[in-house]
């Protein structure tokens, strides 16, 4: 028996004071309103109407059940009018992940633009080097650069980024640029553990070379700095060494044995059923992401 379903006939039937009123106002034939009816009766354990052949009057007990059932009823209502709210419109606190510099370089600015466009939402933001679990960490939407393990979310491409080997000019005028991959052996090497766990660096054409580290650092950033400062090559992502490619700082090499490049996701939970604040916000990032050529 549908307990909701009930309430809202036995509610239907006291303010009209007829079986027959209220299954026409509800679309039902009276012998169902009535065994409706008969079945709350049976459950609760108590007379809910005095039946007459002219009319439908509450019991004492009915009178009481018809309060509580008004109150649970608009309870209902009012908490199913909330949840489509927060689907209709961005509400609430939208949590989104991604790398550290990745994030802060394309994603709080994303961040930025939708609170100002949708100043009901407070926003959150995890910028980590580490794979972040959506659910386990109550995370709306993430920013993932790699191929994506399948994982059961939605996810839309907006771009693609390259993984390079780089130095300065000093340090090349000093030490000579590498050729080929295998050259890589002769010359000072500083890289980020956290990024880059393994020591083999894999490159186009199936041709691997196991690397030495001459520094090694738990940030991108540090790994950056040491090539700047002309003392190692470091291999990174494209977008991260871009403001010193062009103030002159850094200059890519191999590039003709880099691999594909690396596709970069919104990954989001819940697909078409995600609420308005995670749909808009991946609306912004799909367009924003897309336009700054990842």
């Amino acid at each position: 028996m549908d307990r909701w379903q009930a309430m809202r006939i036995f509610v239907k039937v006291a303010d009209t004071e007829s079986f027959a009123a209220a299954g026409r106002q509800l679309h039902m034939s009276a012998s169902a309103v009535t065994r409706s009816i008969a079945a709350l009766e049976d459950i609760i354990g108590a007379r809910l109407f005095i039946r007459t052949t002219r009319s439908v009057k509450l019991t004492e007990p009915g009178k009481r059940y018809l309060q509580d059932c008004k109150r649970i009823l608009a309870d209902i209502a009012e908490a199913e009018a909330a949840a489509a709210g927060s689907y209709a419109a961005p509400s609430g606190t939208l949590s989104v992940t991604a790398s550290v510099l990745f994030g802060q370089m394309y994603v709080l600015p994303i961040m930025h633009e939708y609170l100002k466009r949708y100043p009901a939402v407070n926003g959150r933001v995890l910028f980590v080097d580490r794979q972040v679990n959506l659910i386990d960490e109550g995370i709306d939407v993430a920013v993932r650069i790699g191929r994506l393990q399948d994982s059961g979310f939605s996810a839309v491409q907006v771009g693609t980024v390259r993984r390079v080997v780089c130095g300065s000019p000093a340090y090349f005028q000093q030490h000579g640029v590498p050729k080929t991959p295998a050259d890589l052996r002769n010359h000072r090497i500083a890289a980020s553990t956290g990024a880059w766990v393994s020591p083999e660096w894999r490159f186009a054409r199936d041709q691997r070379v196991t690397i030495q580290n001459w520094l090694q650092s738990n940030t991108n950033e540090a790994a950056i700095a040491t090539a700047i400062a002309g003392l190692a090559l470091t291999r990174v992502l494209h977008y991260q060494i871009e403001p010193a490619l062009r103030e002159g700082k850094l200059q890519i090499v191999l590039e003709e044995y880099e691999e594909p490049p690396l596709p970069i996701h919104v990954l989001y939970t819940e697909g078409r059923q995600a609420p308005a604040k995670v749909r808009a916000f991946v609306d912004l990032a799909v367009g924003m992401l897309r336009g700054s050529g990842g």
